[in-house]
């Protein structure tokens, strides 16, 4: 193929940027945003933004608010209690697997990537902290070569990611969770079973500030 065969179609390129912005916290929960806002933001035509918006309102990351506004989806108790259930089932799972795969190559990408995380916690940049934890996470999943339970993972990504945002940005770069540590130090022995228990924990953590701060708010 040439160049051009290799080109990613634009409507492609508009969710992928589209389902960033939800999951790196460019889009509060709970807060409307006009289509003509996403448009000006995407630097997208109309129909790539609406194909964007019904992909990722199929996926449940964003609802549709009437009057040409979406949303965020602000998480409820009960729907935490899923996702939770769900995340701790399938994410120490893939974690095992990689463990088992990843190269010494692969590993020193991850402590590289887990460096960004560690540089957004303290210069206090949310949205870097989001990438970086969701590049780390991700690229130790791909590993597993389990493609199943890695689209299983991204779908929970895109309903968790939102309100570990708003807990970092209401109660500060503290309740970042990161026990990325304990997971680089499980690879380079290669323990499979500590690395999924690292990476069990580390969901844990973040899943207990989601839950208290839902307690407090109600």
């Amino acid at each position: 193929m040439d160049a051009e065969e290799r080109k990613i179609p634009s409507h492609e390129v508009t969710y992928a940027r589209l389902r960033d912005m939800i999951l790196y916290g460019h889009l509060a929960p709970g807060a409307p945003v006009t289509i003509q806002g996403l448009i000006a933001d995407l630097g997208a035509g109309m129909t790539p933004v609406r194909e964007a918006i019904r992909r990722l309102t199929a996926e449940g990351a964003l609802l549709p608010q009437g009057n040409r506004r979406v949303a965020v989806p602000q998480l409820s108790s009960e729907m935490l209690d899923q996702v939770a259930f769900a995340r701790l089932a399938i994410e120490p799972k893939l974690a095992e697997l990689a463990g088992g795969r990843l190269t010494p190559a692969q590993i020193d990408r991850l402590e590289a990537i887990d460096g960004k995380v560690n540089r957004a916690i303290e210069a206090g940049c949310l949205s870097d902290y989001l990438a970086a934890n969701h590049a780390f996470h991700f690229a130790l999943y791909k590993a597993a070569e389990a493609p199943v339970l890695l689209d299983l993972a991204r779908s929970l990504w895109l309903r968790a990611g939102p309100s570990l945002r708003a807990v970092i940005a209401r109660y500060g770069r503290e309740t970042a969770p990161d026990l990325h540590r304990e997971a680089l130090a499980a690879m380079r022995s290669g323990d499979a079973k500590a690395l999924a228990g690292a990476i069990e924990r580390d969901i844990q953590q973040g899943v207990d500030h989601v839950r208290q701060s839902l307690a407090e708010s109600s």
